[in-house]
């Protein structure tokens, strides 16, 4: 991302303020900062069952999940590229490091599961680049685990900014800030073709509340 592209998404974190996704075509996505800086809820507690160790979380942010996996005694790693979200998450107790997932990481090919949560298959803007990548760093028998979108917007590149609340206003009021950075915005459909072009093969689709979610596994290596 650009210089200061993530100072908003920062702040958000540091004082459970609202935040969301703006682009020149008008379209929004809500960010749940609340909700990641809560306990899992329903929703992510079926995730969790599925997950198998080692879980690497990718773009894990204040790090519930793998707090989450490591209160169980999995083992668990999350990643994000912001310095707040990671500061929050080791202080918090759940291990992570600063990285982006495109960077050499630990134990690459040995991840038995791989976490693509609260809209993180948008990472980078490319989808199936993220999948190949992400595909790489599992082990052969291993499963990605992906949260699909269920808004209007199902297969959207966005050249997007961060929105923020300024002064406490309402939240129609947000106002973007920032650098633009490209995030994509996938449903179910559009996940099954990206994933059947990379090599993975989705294994199952479930629901939990609002949220939609996805497993995939490396069809070959």
């Amino acid at each position: 991302m650009r210089p200061g592209a993530l100072e908003p998404y920062e702040s958000a974190l540091e004082r459970g303020t609202a935040l969301a996704l703006h682009d020149g075509a008008g379209r929004s996505i809500d960010m749940d900062v609340r909700r990641w800086m809560a306990p899992p809820d329903a929703a992510d507690r079926s995730v969790l069952r599925r997950c198998g160790e080692p879980v690497l979380d990718i773009g894990s942010g204040p790090g519930r999940l793998v707090r989450a996996l490591s209160e169980s005694g999995a083992q668990a790693l999350g990643i994000d590229i912001a310095p707040a979200a990671v500061a929050h998450s080791i202080g918090s107790g759940a291990p992570a490091v600063r990285a982006s997932v495109f960077d050499p990481l630990p134990n690459e090919g040995l991840w038995s599961t791989a976490l693509l949560i609260d809209g993180n298959i948008g990472i980078g803007g490319d989808v199936r680049r993220l999948l190949r990548r992400v595909r790489g760093l599992v082990a052969a028998d291993g499963l990605i685990l992906v949260e699909t979108t269920g808004s209007e917007y199902e297969d959207v590149v966005l050249d997007a900014r961060f929105a923020v609340q300024s002064g406490g206003g309402p939240l129609s009021a947000l106002i973007p800030t920032g650098p633009s950075f490209l995030w994509a915005v996938v449903g179910v459909r559009a996940l099954r073709a990206h994933a059947a072009r990379v090599g993975c093969q989705i294994v199952e689709e479930w629901s939990s509340g609002d949220r939609s979610f996805s497993a995939l596994r490396p069809a070959f290596r």
